[in-house]
This record gives C-alpha cells, sequence and structure tokens, in this order.
C-alpha cells in the first residue's frame, strides 16, 4: 500500500473514532436529560446504575474557574490535540496510538458540546422535572455555559476505612463512587491505554521532536 494511502487510511480512522464518540455520547445524554430528571436512578444491577447528575467543573465536579472559561480552555486544548493528531497522521505515527489520541479527542469534543450549547437549549432539570428542548438561547445558562450530564455509576462495594487512617479512619466509602459519562469513559480509555501500551512509542515521538 502506497504511503499517501495509509494516511488516508488513518485519518479516516480517527475521524470515524472522533465522530463515533460524539455521536454516541451526545445521545446517551440528551435521552438521559429529556427521559429523567435531576438524580434520578435506574437500577441495573447491585454494581451498576445511570444516575443523572450535572457537573459545571471537572472530575467530581471540582470548580476551579468561571464555566466560560472553563469551556474556552477546553476548545483550546482540545484545537492544539486536533493539530497534534492531523501532524501524527501525516507522520509514520501507529494506528493504535492515533485511535488513542482520537479517543481522547472524541471525549474532550463530546463534553465541550454539553458546555456550549446545553445551557442554551434546554431547560433546567430538577428533581421535579424533566428538562426539554427550549429556542435557542432561552436554556438554563446561555451560550457557553451548560452543564456536563453524567450518567454511569458503578457502585462496586461499600466499606469502611480502618481506624488508623487519617482524617477518613471509621468513614465508610463506596468503591467506585464516580458518576461519568461516555465522553469521559473515552478519555480514560485513550490515556490508560497510551501508558500501558505506547509509553514507550510517546517517548520516542518527543525524542524525535527535540
Amino acid at each position: 500500500m502506497k504511503s499517501k494511502d495509509k494516511k488516508t487510511n488513518k485519518g479516516l480512522i480517527a475521524v470515524l473514532t472522533i465522530t463515533a464518540v460524539i455521536v454516541l455520547d451526545q445521545i446517551i445524554k440528551i435521552a438521559v436529560k429529556t427521559g429523567m430528571t435531576l438524580r434520578e436512578s435506574i437500577h441495573i444491577a447491585d454494581w451498576f446504575q445511570i444516575f443523572f447528575i450535572e457537573n459545571r467543573g471537572i472530575a467530581w465536579g471540582v470548580e476551579f474557574m468561571p464555566q466560560m472559561l472553563l469551556t474556552i480552555f477546553r476548545i483550546c486544548v482540545s484545537l492544539v490535540m486536533c493539530y497534534m493528531l492531523y501532524r501524527l497522521v501525516k507522520s509514520k505515527a501507529k494506528t493504535g496510538f492515533i485511535i488513542c489520541v482520537s479517543l481522547i479527542l472524541g471525549g474532550a469534543f463530546g463534553n465541550i458540546i454539553d458546555n456550549i450549547f446545553y445551557g442554551a437549549i434546554f431547560t433546567e432539570s430538577t428533581t421535579a422535572t424533566k428538562a426539554v428542548f427550549t429556542a435557542f438561547g432561552e436554556g438554563y445558562g446561555g451560550f457557553f455555559n451548560g452543564k456536563v450530564v453524567d450518567m454511569f455509576y458503578f457502585p462496586l462495594f461499600e466499606a469502611t476505612w480502618p481506624q488508623w487512617v487519617p482524617f477518613w479512619g471509621g468513614q465508610s466509602f463506596v468503591f467506585f463512587n464516580a458518576v461519568f459519562n461516555l465522553a469521559d469513559a473515552a478519555i480514560s480509555c485513550g490515556v490508560i491505554a497510551i501508558i500501558l501500551f505506547y509509553a514507550k512509542y510517546l517517548n520516542s515521538l518527543m525524542n524525535e521532536k527535540k
């Protein structure tokens, strides 16, 4: 196969991976947001629930900057990653590594869509009412001020910290207590796969740039 054909195929794989993550992520989020009230849960198994929450910040709801600035920051980081992915496709980067980067980028765009548009096109989700689509700009938060929809909850087991553990001794905890979405899962899978399978390859790429 010619080099140009290989690059075309890698580019197509990257685009399809990003598109698949974004489309599936948004289908699930819209179904949850319009079909469930805030903090409503659907019991699938003892270790798995669909639990609807919304998140203004990043992981575990951490907020370290205003919502609009966070959205702009995410967009800037994603654009830098787009350029990196473009360079990887143009180079002789491994297909698996390109897929990992595409998963991360697709997940990033999935959450950015929530931040940019959801506040402008949805009414507020509450514990008593479900959100509905509304005229653009008449939503609960406005343009660039949307909250990210999370829904996957895996309370695998509950235990108690030993008394000798500082700060948390004697307190109960749930593992795994994070609530996340498909976009988050795509980002995590991409990062973990790079660490496990492409750490040396990434290091060699970085050394080539020096």
